[in-house]
C-alpha cells in the first residue's frame, strides 16, 4: 500500500531528542524550543515567533490576542478544519463563512466586505494547500474597517504571497506542525506577532495567564497570574524533532516540489482533455507543495475513483466536509451570501499520497492507475 502521508523522519531527529533529555529539560521552552523560534523569526523576518502545541492553540492565542468576545462575529471560509472557527467560538464569538473561489479553494476576497457589519471583529483567511489567499484585498479591507487580520497558515510554511512568507502579512500569522504538515513535531504549531506590541501579551497567554516567561528572563522576581492563558508550550523534545527538518528544509522542500511536478507533468493530459481538474497557482503566489489533489466530475466519480486507488494499494482521501453543514456549523456559525462553491468543489477534491522521500516510482505507478480509470 502506497501510504497517503509519511511523517518526515531524519537522522539527526534522536540526536537532538537525546540532547533535549540531557539537558534535563524538556518541558516548554528549552534549548530547542528557542532555535526553532528564532529560525522562523530570521526566516520570516516577524517580530516573534512563538512555538505552541498546534495551530489550535495559536489559533486561540490569537482570538485572545484580537479580544474576541461574546457577540463578535469573525469571517472566515466554511472550507477549513474546524480549529478555525473554534478558536473564536470558544470566546463567544459567531463564525461568519463566506463562499470560497474554485479555482484555488480559498476564501473568496470579493465577498468579504458584504459580509462585514457592526460586530465583525476580524478576517481569518485560510491558505488552502498552502497557495495564499489574495492577501493584498484582504488587507485593505482590514484596515478599511478596523479590523484584526489571523492568517491560518496551518498548510502554508515556506509558501510566499508576493515575496512575503504567509503567516507575516496578517497582525497574526499561525502554522502547524502535526504529522500531515510538510515539516512535523507529531503534534505542534506557531503563532508569529507582527506587531511587537503584543509580544508581551502573548508570552502570558501562552504561559497560563502568568508573567513567567520575564521572570526567566531576570525582569521580575516573581512571576505571578495576570491575565487571560492556558497551557500553549510544548515540549522541548517535540522541538527537537521539528528542528532536525529546519536544519534540512531544502531538501524536504525540493522533494516535496519533484513529487508535486510530477503529479502535474503526468496528469495533464487528462485535465487537457477535460477529465479532471488540476490545481491553479496564481501569479504573486509560490506554493509549498503541501499537497497534490485533482477535481473530478463530482460526488459519485470520487467514491468510485477512491476505491478503485484503494484496490491498486493507493491510500487517497478527500477532504472538508464544509463547516456551515456540520452541527457545530449550525449551531455557532452563519452562512453569508451563497454557497455556489464551497459544497459542490468539497465534493469534487481527491487527495493524493505526497510526503517527504516519496518514490518516483511510486508516482509513476498512481499517475498510470490514475490514466487507467479516466480513459
Amino acid at each position: 500500500m502506497i501510504n497517503f502521508n509519511e511523517p518526515p523522519v531524519l537522522d539527526d531527529a534522536l540526536k537532538y531528542i537525546k540532547q533535549a533529555f540531557l539537558n534535563k529539560k524538556v518541558c516548554g521552552d528549552g534549548e530547542f524550543t528557542k532555535l526553532c523560534n528564532r529560525w522562523f523569526e530570521e526566516k520570516t523576518k516577524t517580530k516573534k515567533a512563538l512555538l505552541t502545541t498546534s495551530c489550535t492553540s495559536a489559533l486561540e492565542m490569537s482570538a485572545i490576542l484580537c479580544d474576541i468576545s461574546p457577540g463578535d462575529e469573525v469571517i472566515m471560509p466554511s472550507y477549513t478544519f474546524v480549529s478555525t472557527a473554534n478558536a473564536f467560538v470558544l470566546h463567544g464569538a459567531t463564525a461568519t463563512f463566506v463562499d470560497i473561489r474554485p479555482d484555488t479553494m480559498n476564501m473568496d476576497e470579493k465577498l468579504i466586505e458584504n459580509a462585514i457589519n457592526s460586530k465583525t471583529k476580524a478576517i481569518v483567511p485560510v491558505h488552502y494547500a498552502g497557495v495564499s489567499c489574495e492577501m493584498d484585498k484582504i488587507m485593505q479591507i482590514a484596515k478599511r474597517y478596523g479590523l484584526k487580520v489571523v492568517e491560518d497558515a496551518a498548510q502554508g510554511v515556506s509558501s510566499l504571497y508576493k515575496g512575503k512568507p504567509l503567516g507575516t502579512i496578517g497582525d497574526f500569522g499561525c502554522y502547524s506542525f502535526h504529522e500531515t504538515k510538510n515539516y512535523s513535531m507529531g503534534e505542534g504549531g506557531a503563532i508569529l506577532i507582527r506587531d511587537s506590541k503584543y509580544i508581551e501579551k502573548a508570552e502570558i497567554i501562552r504561559e497560563k495567564g502568568t508573567d513567567r516567561s520575564k521572570f526567566f528572563r531576570g525582569q521580575v522576581d516573581k512571576y505571578t497570574w495576570v491575565d487571560r492563558g492556558s497551557s500553549y508550550l510544548p515540549s522541548d523534545i517535540n522541538a527537537a524533532y521539528l528542528w532536525a527538518q529546519l536544519q534540512k528544509v531544502e531538501d524536504i522542500y525540493n522533494s516535496r516540489m519533484l513529487a508535486w511536478n510530477l503529479y502535474r507533468e503526468g496528469l495533464q493530459n487528462l485535465a487537457d482533455l477535460g477529465l479532471i481538474e488540476l490545481p491553479t497557482i496564481p501569479e504573486g503566489c509560490c506554493h509549498n507543495a503541501h499537497m497534490f489533489y485533482i477535481k473530478v466530475k463530482n460526488i459519485a466519480e470520487r467514491t468510485k475513483f477512491i476505491a478503485y486507488l484503494k484496490e491498486n494499494g493507493i491510500c487517497a482521501v478527500f477532504h472538508y466536509i464544509p463547516l456551515h453543514s456540520a452541527p457545530g456549523g449550525e449551531r455557532f456559525g452563519k452562512f453569508n451570501g451563497i454557497d455556489r462553491f464551497t459544497t459542490k468543489e468539497s465534493e469534487r477534491i481527491v487527495r493524493l499520497p505526497l510526503y517527504y522521500q516519496i518514490k518516483p516510482s511510486d508516482i509513476e505507478y498512481i499517475v498510470d492507475k490514475i490514466q487507467k480509470f479516466f480513459i
